[in-house]
This record gives C-alpha cells, sequence and structure tokens, in this order.
C-alpha cells in the first residue's frame, strides 16, 4: 500500500539522515556489504527451496506493487508534486541510491511498497518554500489523480493479462468435439477399461457425441451398464471394454467412467479480446465489490471467526469449501503455484489485480480510497476562492480502528493459509 495513502505514516517525516555518497566510514560499509549479503542469501535459499513457478509468481506479485506505487509517482511527479522517497518493502533499509530530490530503494520487511511524497497529510509540517509543491496544495483533479493512479495501474493490468491470454493462448471451447482425456480416476471405469491421458473418445457402444457434455449425460444414464468404448490413441483406434461405475448424485443412482475432459484451445481477434477483457475487468471489479461487502458485514465477520476458531459448520452438497475466505500473499502464491498451466495463473493475476485496485478504493484511510474521499469532500466544500481543508485530526480514531482491522485480517490470514492452505 502506498504511504501516499497511509493515515499511519510518520507526520512532518525528516529526510534520513545518511552518509554523504563516497564517504561512507568502514562501519557503514561494512553495514552496506552485510545487507547485501543478506539478500543474496535469502535469493540463494528461495532458489534452493522454491520451484521456479513459485518464483515466478512471487516475482510477478512484486512488479505488480512495484506497478502500483509508480503510478503514484508518474501522476505525483507530472504533478510538479515533490517525491522524496520510492521504496519496495518497509522497515530497514538494504539498498538505495538518491537521484535528483528522491531516494529509491529495497527495505527489509517485503510487505508492500510505498511512494512518499510531501503534504499528504494537512497536519504534515512541509518547508513554507516547498508548500508549493505539496499534495495538498494541488488543484483536485491533480490530487484525484494521484490518490486513483495505483488502483488504476491494477486495471490496466488485469485488461493487459486477460487480452493476452483470450488473444494469444486462447480460451477453452467445451462446445469443441476435440478434447482429450486429461484426468483419469484412480479404480474408476475407465482405469479399469485401460484409457490413458491423451486419449481421445470416439464412440460409446457405436455413438458418437459432438461434445463431453453430450456423452456425460448418456453415461449418467446407464449406471452399471457394459460398455464398449472405441478410442484414438496415436493415431489408432482401439476398442476398450468396461462396466460403467455408479455414484449418487442427490438419491439418484447415475453411471460414472471417471475422466475429465482437456478442451482445445480458441483464440479471438485483438478488438474482440480487447472488449471482452474490459467487460471481464469491469464484471471482475462488481464481484469484488460484493465480495468486500459480503466479507466485512456482520455475517462475513462471524463466519471467518469461525472459521479461524475451526467451529465453522462442513460444506453443504455443491457448496465450496473456504468460499469467501480472505487469503494472504503466501495464499495467492499457494493457489496460483497449483494453476495447471500459464492461462490458470494469468487469470488468478487477473484477479488478483481487481480486487487489489478496488481494495485500495474503499474510502476510508489508509487506502487510497481515503484520500480520493478527502480530497471530494474539500472539492464540495470550497467556495470561489476559498479552499476548505479537511481536518484529518478527526478521522485518526477511525483511521487506527481501520489498521488494526486490517492488521487482524493479515495476520489471521496469514495464519491460516499456513497452518490450513487453501487448494484447488
Amino acid at each position: 500500500m502506498s504511504e501516499t495513502t497511509r493515515a499511519d505514516a510518520p507526520l512532518a517525516a525528516e529526510p534520513p539522515i545518511t552518509d554523504p555518497p563516497g564517504q561512507q566510514g568502514p562501519e557503514g560499509d561494512v553495514t552496506s556489504w552485510v545487507r547485501r549479503a543478506a539478500v543474496a542469501a535469502v535469493v540463494v535459499v528461495l532458489g534452493i527451496w522454491v520451484s521456479l513457478p513459485t518464483l515466478a509468481i512471487i516475482a510477478a506479485l512484486v512488479f505488480m506493487i512495484f506497478m502500483h506505487e509508480l503510478g503514484h509517482y508518474l501522476t505525483a511527479k507530472a504533478a510538479g508534486m515533490k517525491v522524496t522517497e520510492f521504496f519496495l518493502g518497509f522497515g530497514p533499509r538494504l539498498w538505495s541510491f538518491r537521484r535528483g530530490e528522491t531516494e529509491y530503494g529495497i527495505k527489509a520487511i517485503p510487505a508492500g511498497a510505498y511512494v512518499r511524497i510531501i503534504g499528504m497529510s494537512n497536519l504534515e509540517e512541509v518547508d513554507p518554500s516547498e508548500e508549493d509543491r505539496t499534495y495538498r496544495q494541488k488543484p483536485y483533479w491533480r490530487r484525484m489523480s494521484v490518490a486513483v493512479a495505483g488502483s488504476t495501474m491494477h486495471f490496466l493490468m488485469a485488461i493487459v493479462l486477460f487480452f493476452g491470454v483470450v488473444t494469444v493462448i486462447g480460451n477453452p471451447d467445451p462446445t469443441s468435439s476435440r478434447w482429450t482425456i486429461a484426468a483419469l480416476t484412480e479404480d474408476s471405469a475407465a482405469d479399469a477399461a485401460g484409457i490413458q491421458l491423451g486419449d481421445r473418445i470416439l464412440s460409446i457402444d457405436g455413438n458418437r457425441f459432438d461434445t463431453f457434455d453430450a456423452m456425460s449425460d448418456y453415461l449418467r444414464e446407464n449406471p452399471g451398464q457394459n460398455v464398449t468404448i472405441t478410442v484414438e490413441r496415436d493415431g489408432r483406434e482401439l476398442a476398450l471394454e468396461t462396466t460403467l461405475g455408479s455414484t449418487n448424485d442427490r438419491g439418484e443412482e447415475v453411471g460414472f467412467l471417471g475422466v475429465g475432459p482437456e478442451y482445445p484451445n480458441v483464440r479471438v481477434n485483438p478488438l474482440t479480446g480487447l472488449v471482452e477483457s474490459v467487460q471481464a475487468t469491469g464484471e471482475t471489479i462488481w464481484l469484488s465489490i460484493k465480495g468486500l461487502g459480503a466479507f466485512f458485514s456482520p455475517d462475513g465477520l462471524s463466519g471467518y471467526l469461525d472459521i479461524l476458531t475451526g467451529s465453522d459448520p462442513a460444506p453443504e452438497p455443491g457448496e465450496v469449501e473456504d468460499e469467501g475466505r480472505i487469503i494472504s500473499v503466501v495464499g495467492a502464491v499457494q493457489l496460483a503455484s497449483q494453476s495447471p498451466d500459464i492461462a490458470g495463473v494469468l487469470y488468478f493475476l487477473f484477479a488478483i489485480n481487481v480486487f487489489i485496485g478496488v481494495f485500495n478504493l474503499v474510502p476510508l484511510l489508509p487506502f487510497d480510497g481515503g484520500h480520493v474521499a478527502i480530497a471530494t469532500y474539500e472539492r464540495l466544500r470550497s467556495r470561489k476562492g476559498k479552499r476548505h481543508f479537511a481536518d484529518v485530526a478527526k478521522l485518526m480514531p477511525v483511521t487506527y480502528a481501520v489498521v488494526a482491522l486490517l492488521a487482524f485480517v493479515f495476520i489471521s490470514s496469514l495464519y491460516l493459509d499456513i497452518v490450513d492452505p487453501i487448494s484447488l
């Protein structure tokens, strides 16, 4: 979360006290090298213990955070605001450099990132000579552009990700007749028949089916029947015999073969892809808004506490286990790592981008949306020739309550993702 939007950031913070470049003493040099060695050690350990796909997902999440802050940084610089810091992480500095009036670098705690713009709060003391370069003195539209820039970057990244999937990789086409076997249930009728991954079912008892769903309907109607299944394998047709299994579906006995399909991907043209990407992003924004509202409602928080204490009821038939559960960064990496293909990972990153974009626009400090709300309130209260400044001090109790709630959700979701990981 950007420090441009964090009310718990230090007010009237002084510039960091550092030795001038090239004039660090021996102790400073040693400390610098120790920090760099620690970073290198962490990278080596991650490379040994974490899979390459997981590292790629972590890198993607870091890139998303960087792009969020880059949005704040670029719009602030374009507005003539003074940006003093641009850091990935919080806490002690591991590495940094100064270019112009801005210090860039990496800090020890990888819990986000921030851009520091002077005068974000009306309570912050600023050198009078720099007052005209503060956030608070800029026009309404400039302040709005900075406040929403982070979420805008997430929405743009979401559109790009979705566009890349539908135009380059393609989406599975469930209406295609060219599907193949991608999953087999152990000890099922399909397993007994000798069906293999990659086989293509051509017919069952001479009946051909245009789609997997049509074949499934036929199987459901014939539990326990002896059938002959014709499959195509490596260009050859094979006739396999088996007895269909049966399972109980809501009190009804239905046939069961035990296979899962993989559909061929279908790509769309760029124009169609752009339209679909914008539509999908808009729909996911709305779903994220509803999801946040449901989670932070009394029933939602009560249900979350039940999950934490292990007193949540078992899911009913047809319900999804852990539905509506908030996940931490650890959970996000775990889920994305379980995706069977690159398209699944990209769709997951698409959804994460949209959610973060929406979450940051909650109209309370320390979110970006809190700055949007304050700027809009000041705009409505201002009169010609007289600018109204909100009394941010009155909002501090609410801000501290929001920060406390966020800390609780962050720590508890991290705990759940470690002791009770969500699986796809």
